[in-house]
Protein backbone atom coordinates (compact mmCIF):
# COMPACT_ATOMS: atom_id res chain seq x y z
CA UNK A 1 0.00 0.00 0.00
CA UNK A 2 1.39 3.65 -1.15
CA UNK A 3 2.55 5.56 2.21
CA UNK A 4 1.80 8.83 0.78
CA UNK A 5 -1.65 9.84 -0.82
CA UNK A 6 -2.42 12.91 -2.84
CA UNK A 7 -5.80 13.99 -4.26
CA UNK A 8 -5.83 15.67 -7.77
CA UNK A 9 -8.70 18.27 -8.33
CA UNK A 10 -9.82 17.98 -11.65
CA UNK A 11 -12.82 19.62 -14.41
CA UNK A 12 -13.85 19.42 -17.84
CA UNK A 13 -11.32 21.05 -20.08
CA UNK A 14 -8.14 21.25 -17.53
CA UNK A 15 -5.21 20.81 -19.62
CA UNK A 16 -4.46 17.68 -21.00
CA UNK A 17 -0.42 17.19 -19.73
CA UNK A 18 -1.58 19.00 -16.37
CA UNK A 19 -3.41 16.35 -15.27
CA UNK A 20 -2.06 13.54 -16.78
CA UNK A 21 1.49 14.10 -16.70
CA UNK A 22 1.56 14.50 -12.09
CA UNK A 23 -1.14 11.39 -12.04
CA UNK A 24 1.18 8.66 -13.81
CA UNK A 25 4.06 10.24 -12.54
CA UNK A 26 3.48 10.46 -9.01
CA UNK A 27 1.96 7.03 -8.71
CA UNK A 28 5.17 5.41 -11.06
CA UNK A 29 6.68 6.73 -7.95
CA UNK A 30 4.79 4.91 -5.24
CA UNK A 31 2.59 8.09 -4.30
CA UNK A 32 -1.55 6.86 -4.61
CA UNK A 33 -3.15 9.85 -6.46
CA UNK A 34 -7.21 10.32 -5.88
CA UNK A 35 -8.42 11.88 -9.24
CA UNK A 36 -11.94 13.63 -8.32
CA UNK A 37 -14.21 16.28 -9.74
CA UNK A 38 -17.62 18.51 -8.12
CA UNK A 39 -20.23 16.44 -9.49
CA UNK A 40 -19.03 13.52 -10.68
CA UNK A 41 -18.02 10.26 -9.25
CA UNK A 42 -15.29 7.59 -9.80
CA UNK A 43 -15.26 5.70 -13.27
CA UNK A 44 -16.42 9.26 -14.86
CA UNK A 45 -14.76 10.86 -17.28
CA UNK A 46 -13.06 14.97 -17.56
CA UNK A 47 -13.32 16.41 -20.91
CA UNK A 48 -9.47 17.49 -21.30
CA UNK A 49 -8.14 20.47 -23.45
CA UNK A 50 -4.72 20.44 -25.16
CA UNK A 51 -3.17 23.70 -24.87
CA UNK A 52 -0.13 25.30 -26.97
CA UNK A 53 1.57 28.60 -27.66
CA UNK A 54 2.53 28.26 -31.10
CA UNK A 55 3.35 32.19 -32.29
CA UNK A 56 -0.55 33.36 -31.82
CA UNK A 57 -1.18 36.62 -29.17
CA UNK A 58 -2.09 33.36 -26.71
CA UNK A 59 -2.85 29.46 -26.49
CA UNK A 60 -4.51 27.17 -29.33
CA UNK A 61 -6.49 24.74 -27.85
CA UNK A 62 -8.48 21.18 -29.43
CA UNK A 63 -9.50 18.58 -26.98
CA UNK A 64 -7.61 16.31 -25.59
CA UNK A 65 -7.84 12.77 -24.07
CA UNK A 66 -10.76 11.82 -22.20
CA UNK A 67 -9.90 11.19 -18.68
CA UNK A 68 -10.92 8.60 -16.23
CA UNK A 69 -11.90 9.41 -12.44
CA UNK A 70 -10.74 7.15 -9.92
CA UNK A 71 -12.19 8.75 -6.83
CA UNK A 72 -15.73 10.44 -6.49
CA UNK A 73 -15.39 14.51 -4.91
CA UNK A 74 -18.28 14.34 -2.43
CA UNK A 75 -16.42 11.24 -0.78
CA UNK A 76 -13.06 13.04 -0.17
CA UNK A 77 -11.83 13.59 3.48
CA UNK A 78 -8.97 16.30 3.05
CA UNK A 79 -7.62 14.70 6.16
CA UNK A 80 -6.75 11.42 4.77
CA UNK A 81 -4.49 13.10 1.89
CA UNK A 82 -0.88 14.12 1.83
CA UNK A 83 -1.14 16.84 -0.76
CA UNK A 84 -3.65 18.74 -3.38
CA UNK A 85 -2.69 18.78 -6.94
CA UNK A 86 -4.44 21.70 -8.97
CA UNK A 87 -3.75 21.04 -12.87
CA UNK A 88 -4.58 24.29 -15.46
CA UNK A 89 -6.49 24.55 -18.23
CA UNK A 90 -9.89 26.01 -18.42
CA UNK A 91 -11.45 23.96 -15.69
CA UNK A 92 -9.96 26.32 -12.55
CA UNK A 93 -11.89 29.38 -14.60
CA UNK A 94 -15.45 27.72 -13.36
CA UNK A 95 -13.88 25.29 -10.12
CA UNK A 96 -13.34 29.01 -8.57
CA UNK A 97 -16.71 29.64 -8.55
CA UNK A 98 -17.61 26.55 -6.88
CA UNK A 99 -18.21 27.00 -2.84
CA UNK A 100 -17.50 23.06 -2.15
CA UNK A 101 -14.28 23.52 -4.15
CA UNK A 102 -13.12 26.39 -2.37
CA UNK A 103 -13.74 24.81 1.12
CA UNK A 104 -11.92 21.87 0.07
CA UNK A 105 -8.89 23.48 -0.82
CA UNK A 106 -8.98 25.88 2.29
CA UNK A 107 -9.30 22.81 4.19
CA UNK A 108 -6.41 21.37 2.54
CA UNK A 109 -4.47 24.38 3.57
CA UNK A 110 -5.72 25.08 7.04
CA UNK A 111 -4.35 21.17 7.93
CA UNK A 112 -0.53 22.18 6.48
CA UNK A 113 -1.03 20.04 3.51
CA UNK A 114 1.68 20.11 0.53
CA UNK A 115 0.18 21.66 -2.29
CA UNK A 116 1.20 21.94 -6.29
CA UNK A 117 -0.85 24.15 -8.93
CA UNK A 118 0.11 24.98 -12.31
CA UNK A 119 -0.51 27.33 -15.08
CA UNK A 120 -4.52 28.53 -14.03
CA UNK A 121 -5.39 26.38 -11.36
CA UNK A 122 -3.59 29.25 -8.98
CA UNK A 123 -7.39 30.78 -9.92
CA UNK A 124 -9.21 28.70 -7.10
CA UNK A 125 -6.35 29.15 -4.83
CA UNK A 126 -6.99 32.55 -4.92
CA UNK A 127 -10.65 31.60 -4.55
CA UNK A 128 -10.06 30.67 -1.36
CA UNK A 129 -9.92 33.24 1.23
CA UNK A 130 -6.44 34.17 2.30
CA UNK A 131 -4.57 30.88 0.94
CA UNK A 132 -2.04 33.09 -1.12
CA UNK A 133 -1.87 36.25 0.93
CA UNK A 134 1.39 37.35 1.25
CA UNK A 135 2.77 34.22 -0.86
CA UNK A 136 5.62 33.96 -3.23
CA UNK A 137 4.02 32.29 -6.71
CA UNK A 138 3.85 32.27 -10.11
CA UNK A 139 1.12 31.49 -12.97
CA UNK A 140 0.01 31.70 -16.40
CA UNK A 141 1.21 35.31 -17.00
CA UNK A 142 -2.58 36.12 -17.42
CA UNK A 143 -3.11 35.32 -13.98
CA UNK A 144 -0.99 37.56 -12.48
CA UNK A 145 -3.92 40.23 -11.61
CA UNK A 146 -5.85 37.64 -9.71
CA UNK A 147 -3.27 36.84 -7.70
CA UNK A 148 -1.64 40.03 -6.72
CA UNK A 149 -4.98 41.30 -6.00
CA UNK A 150 -5.69 38.20 -3.67
CA UNK A 151 -2.33 39.64 -1.75
CA UNK A 152 0.08 37.49 -3.26
CA UNK A 153 3.74 37.94 -3.92
CA UNK A 154 3.92 37.74 -7.73
CA UNK A 155 7.07 36.31 -9.63
CA UNK A 156 7.47 36.66 -13.04
CA UNK A 157 8.04 33.59 -15.07
CA UNK A 158 11.51 34.16 -17.01
CA UNK A 159 10.41 31.25 -18.74
CA UNK A 160 7.33 28.51 -19.63
CA UNK A 161 9.64 26.44 -17.47
CA UNK A 162 9.33 28.65 -13.99
CA UNK A 163 8.82 27.04 -10.57
CA UNK A 164 8.62 28.54 -7.22
CA UNK A 165 8.37 27.35 -3.80
CA UNK A 166 7.38 28.84 -0.73
CA UNK A 167 6.48 26.55 2.22
CA UNK A 168 4.44 24.05 1.63
CA UNK A 169 2.77 25.90 -1.52
CA UNK A 170 4.45 25.20 -5.09
CA UNK A 171 3.64 26.57 -8.35
CA UNK A 172 4.59 26.73 -11.85
CA UNK A 173 3.73 29.00 -14.96
CA UNK A 174 2.83 25.81 -17.67
CA UNK A 175 3.54 22.16 -18.06
CA UNK A 176 7.01 23.06 -19.47
CA UNK A 177 7.76 22.97 -15.37
CA UNK A 178 6.51 19.82 -14.40
CA UNK A 179 10.33 18.16 -14.35
CA UNK A 180 10.37 20.69 -11.40
CA UNK A 181 7.25 21.05 -9.94
CA UNK A 182 6.69 16.79 -9.40
CA UNK A 183 10.60 16.82 -8.37
CA UNK A 184 10.05 19.23 -5.18
CA UNK A 185 6.32 17.84 -4.93
CA UNK A 186 7.99 15.05 -4.28
CA UNK A 187 10.54 16.35 -1.59
CA UNK A 188 7.59 18.17 -0.28
CA UNK A 189 5.71 14.64 0.52
CA UNK A 190 8.68 13.31 2.39
CA UNK A 191 10.55 11.33 -0.50
CA UNK A 192 13.74 10.43 -1.04
CA UNK A 193 15.16 10.40 -4.79
CA UNK A 194 18.71 7.89 -5.02
CA UNK A 195 20.07 6.33 -7.98
CA UNK A 196 23.55 7.28 -9.95
CA UNK A 197 22.79 10.23 -12.62
CA UNK A 198 21.63 8.54 -15.99
CA UNK A 199 21.30 9.67 -19.12
CA UNK A 200 17.78 8.49 -21.24
CA UNK A 201 16.97 8.69 -25.16
CA UNK A 202 13.94 9.20 -26.91
CA UNK A 203 13.62 7.93 -30.29
CA UNK A 204 10.78 9.96 -31.76
CA UNK A 205 8.61 10.51 -35.11
CA UNK A 206 5.58 12.48 -36.25
CA UNK A 207 2.41 11.56 -34.60
CA UNK A 208 3.46 9.72 -32.17
CA UNK A 209 1.32 9.14 -28.76
CA UNK A 210 1.00 12.34 -26.94
CA UNK A 211 1.16 10.82 -23.97
CA UNK A 212 3.33 8.22 -24.64
CA UNK A 213 6.13 11.05 -24.78
CA UNK A 214 5.33 13.50 -22.60
CA UNK A 215 4.43 11.67 -19.56
CA UNK A 216 7.55 8.97 -19.29
CA UNK A 217 10.12 12.04 -20.63
CA UNK A 218 8.63 14.68 -17.74
CA UNK A 219 9.10 11.82 -14.98
CA UNK A 220 12.61 10.81 -15.80
CA UNK A 221 13.34 14.39 -16.03
CA UNK A 222 11.74 15.06 -12.41
CA UNK A 223 13.90 12.14 -10.92
CA UNK A 224 17.09 14.00 -11.88
CA UNK A 225 17.78 12.29 -15.17
CA UNK A 226 19.23 13.92 -18.56
CA UNK A 227 16.51 13.35 -20.82
CA UNK A 228 16.73 13.69 -24.45
CA UNK A 229 14.40 13.44 -27.89
CA UNK A 230 15.57 12.75 -30.80
CA UNK A 231 13.67 12.51 -34.75
CA UNK A 232 15.62 11.64 -38.03
CA UNK A 233 15.99 14.48 -40.18
CA UNK A 234 15.20 16.94 -37.51
CA UNK A 235 17.65 18.63 -35.20
CA UNK A 236 17.49 20.22 -31.59
CA UNK A 237 14.30 22.45 -30.99
CA UNK A 238 12.53 21.44 -33.90
CA UNK A 239 9.36 19.97 -32.88
CA UNK A 240 7.19 16.63 -33.74
CA UNK A 241 3.29 16.92 -34.05
CA UNK A 242 1.56 13.67 -31.49
CA UNK A 243 -1.64 12.37 -31.91
CA UNK A 244 -3.98 11.30 -28.87
CA UNK A 245 -4.94 8.14 -29.27
CA UNK A 246 -8.32 7.13 -27.21
CA UNK A 247 -10.58 4.72 -26.23
CA UNK A 248 -14.01 6.26 -26.70
CA UNK A 249 -16.23 2.48 -27.60
CA UNK A 250 -15.23 2.14 -31.18
CA UNK A 251 -13.61 -1.13 -32.19
CA UNK A 252 -10.21 0.57 -31.90
CA UNK A 253 -8.82 3.69 -30.75
CA UNK A 254 -9.81 7.49 -32.15
CA UNK A 255 -7.24 9.70 -32.70
CA UNK A 256 -6.99 13.49 -32.27
CA UNK A 257 -4.25 15.79 -32.56
CA UNK A 258 -2.04 16.30 -30.25
CA UNK A 259 0.72 19.05 -28.81
CA UNK A 260 3.60 19.83 -30.32
CA UNK A 261 6.59 18.02 -28.66
CA UNK A 262 10.09 19.76 -28.44
CA UNK A 263 12.94 17.71 -29.85
CA UNK A 264 16.07 18.21 -27.20
CA UNK A 265 19.14 16.65 -29.70
CA UNK A 266 19.91 16.42 -33.20
CA UNK A 267 19.26 12.94 -34.28
CA UNK A 268 22.72 12.92 -36.33
CA UNK A 269 24.64 13.85 -33.73
CA UNK A 270 23.63 11.76 -31.31
CA UNK A 271 26.14 9.00 -29.76
CA UNK A 272 23.98 6.18 -28.25
CA UNK A 273 27.00 4.71 -26.31
CA UNK A 274 26.26 8.19 -24.16
CA UNK A 275 23.36 6.86 -22.90
CA UNK A 276 22.63 4.52 -20.52
CA UNK A 277 19.01 3.68 -21.54
CA UNK A 278 16.12 3.86 -24.52
CA UNK A 279 12.55 4.59 -24.59
CA UNK A 280 10.50 4.16 -27.49
CA UNK A 281 6.63 5.85 -27.63
CA UNK A 282 4.14 4.24 -29.44
CA UNK A 283 1.44 5.96 -32.10
CA UNK A 284 1.50 6.24 -35.68
CA UNK A 285 5.32 7.05 -35.97
CA UNK A 286 7.01 3.33 -35.28
CA UNK A 287 5.26 2.62 -38.24
CA UNK A 288 7.78 4.54 -40.27
CA UNK A 289 10.46 4.76 -37.95
CA UNK A 290 11.04 0.63 -38.25
CA UNK A 291 11.67 1.51 -41.98
CA UNK A 292 15.10 3.83 -40.91
CA UNK A 293 18.76 2.16 -41.03
CA UNK A 294 19.78 4.58 -38.56
CA UNK A 295 16.95 4.22 -36.20
CA UNK A 296 17.49 -0.17 -36.76
CA UNK A 297 21.22 0.62 -35.98
CA UNK A 298 20.35 2.82 -32.93
CA UNK A 299 18.29 -0.09 -31.51
CA UNK A 300 20.38 -2.83 -31.99
CA UNK A 301 23.30 -0.83 -30.29
CA UNK A 302 21.16 -0.57 -26.68
CA UNK A 303 20.24 -4.60 -26.85
CA UNK A 304 24.02 -5.56 -27.90
CA UNK A 305 25.19 -3.46 -24.98
CA UNK A 306 22.49 -5.35 -22.79
CA UNK A 307 21.24 -1.61 -21.74
CA UNK A 308 17.71 -1.17 -20.83
CA UNK A 309 15.13 -0.46 -23.27
CA UNK A 310 11.06 0.58 -22.81
CA UNK A 311 9.30 0.12 -25.84
CA UNK A 312 4.99 0.97 -25.73
CA UNK A 313 2.10 0.58 -27.72
CA UNK A 314 3.10 0.58 -31.35
CA UNK A 315 7.00 1.00 -30.28
CA UNK A 316 7.52 -2.53 -30.84
CA UNK A 317 7.17 -2.67 -34.48
CA UNK A 318 10.66 -1.34 -34.35
CA UNK A 319 12.14 -3.45 -32.06
CA UNK A 320 10.14 -6.52 -34.57
CA UNK A 321 12.18 -4.63 -37.40
CA UNK A 322 15.11 -4.78 -35.32
CA UNK A 323 15.03 -8.49 -34.94
CA UNK A 324 15.78 -7.86 -31.24
CA UNK A 325 13.24 -10.11 -30.14
CA UNK A 326 13.69 -13.38 -30.91
CA UNK A 327 13.15 -15.39 -27.68
CA UNK A 328 11.77 -12.28 -25.64
CA UNK A 329 8.58 -12.44 -23.82
CA UNK A 330 6.94 -9.53 -24.47
CA UNK A 331 3.71 -7.04 -24.72
CA UNK A 332 2.52 -4.46 -26.98
CA UNK A 333 -0.53 -3.04 -28.05
CA UNK A 334 -2.82 -6.11 -29.01
CA UNK A 335 -2.65 -5.24 -32.83
CA UNK A 336 1.00 -4.92 -32.50
CA UNK A 337 0.62 -9.30 -31.48
CA UNK A 338 1.62 -10.28 -35.35
CA UNK A 339 4.67 -8.17 -35.57
CA UNK A 340 5.93 -9.42 -31.98
CA UNK A 341 4.92 -13.20 -32.65
CA UNK A 342 6.30 -12.83 -36.11
CA UNK A 343 9.95 -11.76 -34.97
CA UNK A 344 10.18 -14.93 -32.64
CA UNK A 345 8.99 -13.46 -29.24
CA UNK A 346 6.52 -14.92 -26.59
CA UNK A 347 3.73 -12.97 -26.20
CA UNK A 348 2.54 -11.55 -23.02
CA UNK A 349 -1.59 -10.33 -23.22
CA UNK A 350 -1.48 -7.15 -21.36
CA UNK A 351 -4.55 -8.05 -19.32
CA UNK A 352 -5.57 -5.36 -18.35
CA UNK A 353 -4.33 -3.18 -20.61
CA UNK A 354 -2.04 -1.25 -18.31
CA UNK A 355 -0.30 -4.64 -17.64
CA UNK A 356 3.44 -4.00 -18.35
CA UNK A 357 6.47 -6.65 -18.21
CA UNK A 358 9.77 -6.94 -17.44
CA UNK A 359 11.99 -9.55 -19.34
CA UNK A 360 15.76 -9.00 -18.22
CA UNK A 361 17.10 -5.33 -20.18
CA UNK A 362 13.32 -4.69 -21.89
CA UNK A 363 10.21 -3.39 -20.67
CA UNK A 364 7.17 -3.43 -22.35
CA UNK A 365 3.81 -1.83 -22.42
CA UNK A 366 0.25 -2.30 -24.27
CA UNK A 367 -0.70 1.63 -24.54
CA UNK A 368 -0.34 4.71 -22.33
CA UNK A 369 -2.83 3.62 -18.81
CA UNK A 370 0.12 1.61 -18.47
CA UNK A 371 2.60 4.30 -17.48
CA UNK A 372 2.20 4.15 -13.92
CA UNK A 373 3.68 0.36 -14.36
CA UNK A 374 6.29 1.01 -17.36
CA UNK A 375 7.80 3.52 -15.46
CA UNK A 376 8.25 1.86 -12.43
CA UNK A 377 10.02 -1.01 -14.09
CA UNK A 378 12.11 1.31 -15.96
CA UNK A 379 13.42 3.73 -13.08
CA UNK A 380 14.08 -0.38 -11.05
CA UNK A 381 16.58 -1.49 -14.51
CA UNK A 382 18.20 1.90 -14.05
CA UNK A 383 18.94 1.61 -10.34
CA UNK A 384 16.84 4.61 -9.46
CA UNK A 385 14.83 4.69 -6.07
CA UNK A 386 11.84 6.82 -4.65
CA UNK A 387 11.42 5.99 -1.60
CA UNK A 388 9.04 7.87 1.54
Amino acid sequence: MASKRVLLLCGDFMEDYEAMVPFQALQAFGVAVDAVCPGKKANDVCRTAVHVLSGAQTYTETVGHNFALNATFDEVNAASYDGLLLPGGRAPEYLAHIPSVVELVTKFVSLGKQIASICHGQLILAAASGVVKGRKCTAFPPVKPVLIAAGAHWVEPETMATTVVDGNLITAATYDGHPELIHHFVKALGGTISGPDRKVLFICGDYMEDYEVKVPFQSLQALGCHVDAVCPSKKAGDTCPTAIHDFEGDQTYSEKPGHAFPLTATFGNVDPSSYDALVIPGGRAPEYLALNESVIAMVKHFFENKKPVASICHGQQILSAAGVLKGRKCTAYPAVKLNVVLSGATWLEPDPISRCFTDGNLVTGAAWPGHPEFISQLITLLGIQVSF
